[in-house]
């Protein structure tokens, strides 16, 4: 139905069912030409384009990205090369000597558990570790937690990474957290351009962090955090452009920062993904794809996708093993993972799929099937025979 818009990708390798979208989703063929752009405007405007990037492209993509979540202040939204940068950012506002207490979850994705896992080395870090599992009693569970202590940082998912199961928003938990000060991240990775989503009742507490190398389609190298609202907060990390506007300024004394999002901003980086980036969204304008059409469809693709799998009667591809909340009512990302009894059983079946032409992706014990636009059901007939 969409695939019309993939072709470049999709005729790079016309043997393969790429169900690994929700590790690197196909870019749409209108992002080369936006690359191209980049190298032509570097060239028109050299070591001048800052202005014209901070000045033209940027405020549009940021005006977008607000749109997608229902923002009213685009100037909140920073750029960076990858999630992670913002991270760690994020946690030096922190003094290093000083002790943390931190929530998370152990459904986090692989750069937050190992740079939190990283941090408790120090011996000043104590970090609780809410186990996603049993996932249909987990929201009580984690606002049980919330409301436990004082913590310095809380960080949680949107949609776990390692089961596609949709966490708890903070409307369900936030009322719990019991001091101002504490700061709150999200990591929307698995929602962001794939789940509709609404962040306008948190825009002035929560930091919320996403990219393009999913489900907005523009591949690496541009992430982005939504700060807080009159954030005040001062991060260590920092680069030059976390005060763009001051650059001629005498650089002494107290260092200054923006008064927006771009506080939490670092320094040069390659802005080809954004022109990439702001051309899928130009896409999804002109075609009337929304993301409420786009979760439709996938939804569709996920409902044959199951019904498929039914009719193989596999011995480890079967609903027993896939990770799914019970509650009828209970929201999934735009992928699925089945765990299996060990790594060995999940490569050799991973292996088993790539030989008959079909892209999977897997982590230790668990296979994961993703879901894209550049898909329809009958591929997953035609191509998943087990």
């Amino acid at each position: 139905m969409y695939k019309q818009y993939y072709q470049h990708f999709l005729q790079a390798r016309p043997e393969l069912l790429h169900c690994a979208p929700h590790s690197h989703y196909y870019w749409p063929d209108v992002t080369r030409a936006a690359h191209l752009a980049y190298w032509d405007d570097s060239a028109r405007f050299a070591d001048e384009k800052w202005s014209y990037l901070f000045s033209e492209k940027i405020p549009r993509l940021q005006q977008c990205i607000a749109g997608e979540l229902n923002l009213a202040q685009p100037e909140q939204i920073v750029f960076a090369p990858n999630t992670h940068e913002f991270v760690y950012r994020i946690l030096s506002v922190f003094p290093a000597g000083k002790p943390l207490k931190i929530l998370t979850t152990d459904g986090e994705f692989h750069s937050f558990n190992r740079q939190s896992r990283r941090l408790e080395e120090r011996g000043n870090i104590d970090i609780t570790r809410v186990p996603c599992e049993p996932f249909d009693t987990f929201a009580e569970r984690w606002q049980e937690a919330v409301s436990a202590s004082h913590w310095d940082l809380i960080f949680i998912s949107q949609v776990f990474y390692n089961s596609g199961v949709v966490a708890p928003s903070p409307q369900v938990w936030l009322d719990a957290v019991a001091t101002p000060e504490t700061v709150i991240v999200v990591d929307g990775y698995h929602g962001f351009c794939a789940l509709p989503t609404d962040w306008s009742a948190y825009a002035d507490r929560v930091f919320y962090l996403a990219g393009g190398y999913k489900y907005a389609q523009g591949g690496e190298g541009m992430c982005f955090a939504v700060v807080p609202t009159d954030c005040q907060l001062r991060p260590e990390y920092t680069g030059w452009f976390a005060d763009f506007a001051g650059l001629a300024k005498a650089q002494v004394g107290p260092v200054a920062y923006a008064n927006d999002g771009m506080r939490f901003a670092g320094a040069t980086m390659d802005f080809s993904a954004a022109y990439r980036m702001m051309a899928v969204f130009e896409l999804w304008q002109q075609e009337g794809l929304n993301t409420a059409a786009r979760n439709a469809y996938i939804n569709h693709l996920q409902a044959g996708f199951l019904q498929h799998i039914a009719s193989l009667k596999h011995p480890l591809l079967h609903e027993r093993n896939r990770l799914h909340a019970n509650d009828a009512n209970a929201q999934h990302g735009h992928f699925f993972t089945y765990r299996l009894d060990n790594a060995e059983q999940v490569s050799a079946l991973a292996a088993q799929l790539r030989e008959r032409g079909v892209a999977t992706d897997y982590r230790h014990d668990r296979l994961r099937f993703g879901f894209a636009l550049y898909h329809d059901v009958n591929d997953y007939r035609t191509k998943i025979i087990l």
